[in-house]
C-alpha cells in the first residue's frame, strides 16, 4: 500500500491537481512590473472584505469599492481615495466590466455564488471568503466556471499558505502515522447567537413591549424609539441589495448585519460552514477527504431558520485507489472527541479548536504525531514528502496578505493551479464536502438526524425519497429569489 500511495503522489504532482499543485520550491519575489498591472475591485468591503482589498492592494491597483452598507463604503473609500463606489455589484460590473481584471468577494455566504459567477462569466479572476458558498450545488457550479473560463480563483481559508499546515498535510500523506482510518475536527464556534424561535419582527417585538410594559405610553416610547432605530440603519444600509438572492425577510437591528447572519440558514453555513474550511482544510489535503457516501448529524435542535446551538456531524468516505475507507467526524459548540480516545496516545489536552486523525501507526494532535503507547513518531524528512512551499512576497507580510500574493502569483504567471484553494481542485470538493453535513444537520432539527446516503458525482440524495425532514434538497441546490439569474444546469 505504501508503493501505490507514493507512485499516486507522484502522478498526481505532475496532474497538478492532485496534493499540493505545483507552484515552485523556491519563495517567489513580486516583480515591479506586475504590481501595478492587476486592476482590482472589492464587493464587500467591510469586516474581513476590508482586510481583503487592502491586502489586494499591495499587488494590484484598487479601482472600484462595493458595499451595500454606505457607511462601510465610505470608510474604505478613505483608503482608495481613485476607486469608484458602488452599491450593487451588478452596477459594478456593468460601468467597470472592461477595466478591472480581478475580484474579491467578502460579501455574507448566500450572496457568494452569485456575484463570483458573475465575475468569472466577464473572466475575472475571483478570490472568494470561505465557506466558498452556502449550497453543495453552487460549489460544483463555481468550480466549473473557474475551470471553463481559465481564470486564478482562490477561497479565503488563508491558512493554506502557512508552512506549518502544508507541512502537515505532507506528513499525512506520506505516512507518517500509517493508513488513516479516522478524523475528528472540532472548533469553538458558534461564536454570534443561533439557537431556535430567534426571528423578530417589529409586530413580534410590539407583542412583547406590551406584555412586559403596562404603561401605554411607555409602550409606544419604546416602539418609537424602534422604529427611529429601523430608519436611522436602513438610510445607510440597502436592506434589499443586502437580501439579494434569499427570500424576503424583514430587517432586525443587529440579527443579520453586519456578521450574525452567520447563525441564519438563509444567509450563513453556521459553525459547519465558518470553521471548517480552516480546520478540515489540512487533512482534506492530505487524505482526498472528499466524496463522502453518508452524513449523519445530531443536534442541540433547530427551527429552519437560525442554526443550533451546538451540532455534530458522522461523514463516511470510501475507499479510493490509493487509500482505505475513513471515517469523519465533526463537532461544534466546544465539544471535542471523547477523552479517553485522544488520551490513548497520549494526548490530554485538545484544545478548543483541533484536529486529532488515527492511522495504523498512531495518531496525530494538531501536528504531533504518536504512536499508541503514547511515545512521539518521528516525522518523515520532508524531501521524501510532496511539501511545496507558497510563494511569499519581499516585505515577509502575514499568511493573510500572503494568501492573496499567491492569487497573484497565479495571475501574473497565468496557472491557476498555483493556487491551493483554487475552485475546482479544492475549495469546491472541500465546500461540497462541509455543506453535506449541513444538509445532515438539518435533518436533526429536534435532536437525532436522518443518515442521508450521498451520490457525490452527481450531487444526488440517494434516499430523498426516504428522508422525512422537509426542504432538504433546497440545501443542494437553491432557487435565487427576486429576479437574480439562476443557477446554471450543471447535469
Amino acid at each position: 500500500m505504501q508503493t501505490s500511495r507514493r507512485d499516486f503522489i507522484k502522478a498526481s504532482a505532475v496532474a497538478g491537481a492532485g496534493f499540493l499543485v505545483a507552484c515552485g520550491n523556491t519563495r517567489k519575489q513580486a516583480r515591479a512590473s506586475a504590481l501595478e498591472g492587476v486592476a482590482v475591485a472589492g464587493i464587500g468591503v467591510g469586516g474581513k472584505g476590508g482586510g481583503d482589498i487592502t491586502h489586494a492592494g499591495y499587488y494590484g491597483k484598487v479601482v472600484a469599492l462595493c458595499d451595500v452598507d454606505r457607511r462601510t463604503l465610505e470608510g474604505k473609500k478613505n483608503e482608495f481615495k481613485d476607486a469608484q463606489t458602488f452599491v450593487d455589484y451588478r452596477e459594478l460590473f456593468d460601468t467597470l466590466g472592461d477595466k478591472i481584471d480581478a475580484c474579491t468577494i467578502s460579501t455574507p455566504d448566500h450572496m457568494h455564488a452569485i456575484i463570483t459567477a458573475a465575475a468569472i462569466k466577464r473572466g475575472k479572476h475571483v478570490y472568494t471568503q470561505k465557506p466558498l458558498t452556502r449550497t453543495i450545488y453552487e460549489a460544483r457550479w463555481l468550480g466549473e466556471l473557474a475551470k471553463k473560463h481559465g481564470v486564478c480563483s482562490q477561497m479565503g481559508n488563508q491558512g493554506s499558505v502557512d508552512d506549518g499546515l502544508r507541512k502537515n498535510a505532507a506528513q499525512y500523506r506520506a505516512g507518517v502515522i500509517g493508513e488513516i482510518s479516522e478524523v475528528h475536527v472540532w472548533t469553538n464556534r458558534p461564536i454570534w447567537p443561533q439557537a431556535p424561535n430567534r426571528t423578530m419582527t417589529m409586530e413580534r417585538f410590539t407583542e412583547q413591549t406590551k406584555k412586559d410594559e403596562d404603561d401605554p405610553e411607555v409602550v409606544n416610547e419604546l416602539l418609537e424609539e424602534k422604529r427611529q432605530q429601523i430608519a436611522e440603519a436602513l438610510k445607510n444600509l440597502d436592506w434589499d441589495a443586502w437580501l439579494g438572492v434569499a427570500p424576503k425577510r424583514e430587517f432586525w437591528p443587529g440579527d443579520y448585519h453586519d456578521f450574525r447572519w452567520r447563525g441564519w440558514w438563509d444567509f450563513g453555513t453556521g459553525a459547519l460552514g465558518d470553521m471548517a474550511c480552516h480546520n478540515v482544510n489540512m487533512i482534506f489535503k492530505a487524505v482526498d477527504l472528499r466524496n463522502p457516501t453518508s452524513v449523519v448529524a445530531t443536534s442541540s435542535g433547530h427551527d429552519f431558520d437560525s442554526f443550533p446551538a451546538s451540532s455534530t456531524a458522522t461523514f463516511e468516505f470510501p475507499a479510493n485507489d490509493w487509500r482505505g475507507p475513513i471515517k469523519f467526524v465533526w463537532y461544534d459548540s466546544s465539544q471535542t472527541p471523547a477523552a479517553e480516545l485522544t488520551s490513548k496516545y497520549g494526548f490530554k489536552n485538545v484544545g478548543d479548536n483541533g484536529t486529532f486523525v488515527i492511522g495504523s501507526k498512531g495518531a496525530g494532535l494538531n501536528g504531533e504525531f504518536h504512536a499508541e503507547d503514547g511515545k512521539p513518531l518521528a516525522r518523515i524528512p520532508e524531501d521524501k514528502t510532496e511539501f511545496v512551499i507558497a510563494p511569499i512576497d519581499d516585505q515577509g507580510r502575514g499568511d493573510d496578505a500572503r494568501h492573496k500574493y499567491e492569487w497573484f502569483t497565479a495571475i501574473w504567471e497565468g496557472k491557476p493551479e498555483i493556487c491551493w484553494s483554487n475552485f475546482p481542485n479544492h475549495a469546491g470538493p472541500l465546500t461540497e464536502t462541509i455543506l453535506l453535513g449541513n444538509l445532515s444537520i438539518w435533518t436533526a432539527a429536534n435532536g437525532q438526524g436522518e443518515k442521508v446516503l450521498w451520490d457525490a458525482e452527481k450531487l444526488r440524495i440517494l434516499n430523498l425519497d426516504e428522508l422525512k425532514t422537509p426542504g432538504v434538497a433546497d440545501l443542494v441546490k437553491p432557487v435565487y429569489q427576486n429576479g437574480y439569474d439562476p443557477i446554471d444546469e450543471l447535469f
